[in-house]
């Protein structure tokens, strides 16, 4: 399975912004992530559309979750960013060529179309079953307790600070 680079972009957003106490610009997401705003502010927006952040307007404006981090999956991240097509898409090439089968032969999916199917299924049930609380724990187990809070004070700093 190949994902686009703005679904790990959108992850890492989602979890830090767990550690924020107030909303995080999108250039400050850009700026801790050292990619370009324009890329990060895309993927932000496709979260925005799927309702999994919000944009607050104003002076202390920025991006925060919608819902709790036990609510949002790995899958939901992965759909917002992107699209929730199927992987695998059959386009029944068994009813081609010269040897081709018949309509009728084939009113069930072909096995290559079950076999493609059930992974793309079982690939999104593992997703559904990570929420960004699950990355949450897992980046405080391996960074230490202090790693998500010292982010989330670096992301409400002004702009020029560190």
């Amino acid at each position: 399975m190949k994902l686009s680079g703005g679904v790990e972009w959108a992850l890492h957003c989602c979890v830090v912004l767990t550690a924020a106490s107030e909303p995080v610009p999108a250039a400050r997401l850009a700026q801790l992530h050292d990619v370009s705003p324009s890329y990060l502010a895309k993927q932000m927006q496709a979260l925005s559309r799927a309702g999994l952040v919000r944009s607050v307007q104003g002076k202390t404006g920025g991006y925060v979750l919608t819902r709790k981090a036990s609510d949002i999956t790995l899958l939901d991240v992965v759909q917002a960013v992107d699209g929730a097509a199927p992987a695998f898409v059959c386009t029944e090439i068994r009813q081609r060529g010269p040897l081709a089968a018949p309509p009728e032969k084939c009113v069930k999916p072909c096995p290559i179309a079950r076999a493609m199917g059930a992974a793309d299924a079982a690939w999104r049930a593992s997703l559904a079953d990570v929420t960004i609380a699950d990355l949450v724990t897992s980046v405080e187990t391996d960074s230490g307790p202090d790693a998500l809070p010292g982010i989330g004070t670096w992301l409400t700093e002004g702009p020029g600070t560190r």
